[in-house]
């Protein structure tokens, strides 16, 4: 056994202590789960600890919170799909892209990260996942992102935040709707006289 490497943990220790306190309780469990989930050590599916035991954990002050990318705790993908119950091929990308925003730190993707997440997530197959990801694009639910990557749209977030609230999701695309149709086309008769 590599001595180097016991030594070193009490500055590591130091150093993730210190750094977790720059994030809020809430934060600080997403990062420690995604840490845990992405070494494999099977320690993520515990109970969670208690504010006072996070609190004497890292001895921080509610000074030292700064907001974070999302204020809920860390899901698992297939927990996160369980959780909003997308009806839709388009509504399933959208929660994708979503968490691959908001967990994974992966705020533009291509088609193949959606369907490896989805697989992750233990859902069944997209019958055309590029035709799905070009319908949430069309639906105002993502956007692109350059290079032929894709995004999820503000609207596509504020979507995904109300689901599994079916009439909450709905007045989202709705408002969007109003909004579109509120815009001048560009290419109107009125417009191509103006510019002559």
């Amino acid at each position: 056994m590599n001595n180097k490497h016991t030594s070193d943990e009490p500055d590591v220790i130091r150093v993730i202590i210190d750094e977790l306190k720059k994030v809020d309780e809430e934060g600080r469990e997403r990062i420690i789960r995604y840490i845990s989930d992405y070494f494999g050590l099977g320690i993520t599916n515990g109970s969670r600890p208690t504010s006072s035991q996070q609190r004497n954990l890292v001895n921080a002050s509610p000074d030292d919170r700064q907001p974070t990318f999302t204020d809920r705790a860390f899901l698992s993908p297939k927990e996160f799909i369980h959780e909003k119950q997308p009806h839709t091929g388009v509504e399933r990308v959208a929660c994708l892209a979503y968490y691959l925003a908001h967990f994974r730190d992966t705020p533009h993707f291509q088609t193949i990260d959606i369907s490896k997440l989805n697989t992750e997530a233990a859902q069944l197959k997209f019958a055309n996942a590029a035709n799905s990801v070009s319908n949430a694009v069309e639906s105002g639910l993502l956007v692109p992102a350059g290079k032929g990557k894709k995004q999820i749209s503000a609207v596509g977030e504020r979507f995904v935040d109300a689901l599994p609230d079916r009439e909450d999701a709905k007045a989202v695309l709705s408002r969007m709707r109003k909004r579109r149709s509120r815009k001048k086309p560009r290419n109107t008769k009125k417009a191509r006289q103006v510019t002559k």
